[in-house]
């Protein structure tokens, strides 16, 4: 199996393509803010077709480039419907401090194909099956999408913004929740097997296993704690 990521824009936030192997279909995860050329380079790179685009929720550093990526290969957008706004409202979605400044130098909408993902859902894209679980508390609509274990490879979590190497997302913006994040790793997260990568993982992934020693918000989680006791994550 092929993962191929990159960091893209001012938030640098990691855009990925999978594919069964280099030369293959594609599926393109998080083409955020100024991730258009990435994605291009990545395409050629591994001489991949893309077929989907799929996306763990709806702020503006995931969803920017969707439209061009979109248009120039004619596929598919994936999102849930909570968060499908603010593909066309972004402001709404961040706030007004965070999402204004870069307003100006974008294209916001929808692409001419937009598909909802919904709790549960098995997605067969690109030779590839992508379990969908709602997993709210960053946004209301935010998913994430687990990949099986296939012979040598690990199964393996793309979690958005729900779970990083060592904290969670932000519940500040507007549609988020501590309540519903917690809830989310409860029921999302802490059933995964060690072995489970995660991504994004900052430089680099980390694992489920790892999480559960180092992660203080799945301490609080696992110790049956709320989110008036969880530690609170900063910028």
């Amino acid at each position: 199996m092929l993962i191929a990521g990159f960091p893209a824009g001012a938030w640098g936030t990691n855009c990925y393509l999978v594919a069964p192997a280099a030369g293959e279909e594609c599926v393109i995860i998080d083409p955020g803010h100024q991730a258009a050329p990435g994605v291009e380079e990545t395409l050629r790179k591994h001489r991949l077709k893309p077929v989907a685009v799929v996306l763990t929720h709806g702020h503006l550093d995931h969803v920017a480039s969707v439209v061009p990526v979109c248009g120039a290969h004619d596929v598919p957008a994936w999102i849930h419907p909570e968060d499908r706004f603010m593909m066309s409202d972004p402001e709404k979605g961040l706030g007004r401090s965070i999402g204004m400044p870069l307003l100006g130098e974008l294209t916001v909408g929808e692409p001419d194909d937009v598909r909802e993902l919904n709790d549960g859902a098995k997605l067969q894209l690109a030779g590839l099956e992508f379990s969908v679980a709602h997993a709210p508390g960053h946004t209301r609509g935010s998913v994430t999408f687990r990949m099986p274990e296939m012979a040598d490879v690990p199964s393996v979590l793309f979690s958005g913004d729900l779970l990083f190497a060592g904290s969670i997302g932000r519940t500040d913006m507007p549609g988020g929740s501590m309540d519903d994040m917690l809830e989310s790793l409860a029921r999302v997260v802490l059933p995964l097997d060690d072995s489970t990568v995660v991504l994004p993982g900052h430089n680099e992934h980390t694992t489920i296993g790892q999480e559960r020693a180092t992660n203080p918000y799945l301490r609080q989680v696992a110790a049956g704690q709320g989110a008036s006791e969880a530690p609170r994550r900063g910028m």
